[in-house]
């Protein structure tokens, strides 16, 4: 992918062009993103109290019995969207599926080993682990090879 910036005094709106062979799920992410306008934090709830969690804070956001959790250092917390919503919500911050049922903030990864089925086990930098299934696999290797970019 090629990025050209011009910054000139004389352009009087920003304008984004996208030139493309064809559409991929690349661009409708990019597309997403210029749309969104980005909500600084992820609304939970903890013991009836509701609570903002800093997105890059969280390790992790599992369901579990038709339930959302959210996973950082120091606690577990509810989250009261949907996994997809969720994860459309987090895809800015650089959170990747990891299987069908938890999305990871890759930033958070702070090593991991193959298994012997071909899936990743990833440990977090709180000490919090979670399995990436080989559907997955290949382009969470991919994104962080490229450092997150």
């Amino acid at each position: 992918m090629k990025i050209n910036i011009d910054i000139d005094d004389s352009h009087e709106e920003t304008r984004i062009t996208i030139q493309a062979k064809e559409w991929t799920q690349e661009l409708q992410e990019l597309v997403n993103m210029i749309n969104k306008k980005k909500q600084q934090r992820l609304p939970g709830v903890n013991q009836e109290q509701t609570v903002l969690l800093e997105p890059k804070e969280i390790d992790y956001i599992y369901a579990e019995k038709r339930k959302i959790y959210a996973v950082s250092k120091s606690s577990h917390i509810e989250v009261k969207m949907k996994l997809y919503e969720v994860e459309e919500f987090l895809i800015s911050y650089d959170f990747m599926r990891f299987s069908k049922s938890v999305i990871g903030n890759i930033h958070r990864i702070e090593k991991f080993e193959a298994s012997f089925n071909g899936n990743l086990c990833v440990y977090f930098q709180s000490g919090s682990k979670e399995y990436i299934t080989r559907k997955y696999v290949n382009a969470i290797k991919e994104k962080l090879i490229q450092g997150g970019q």
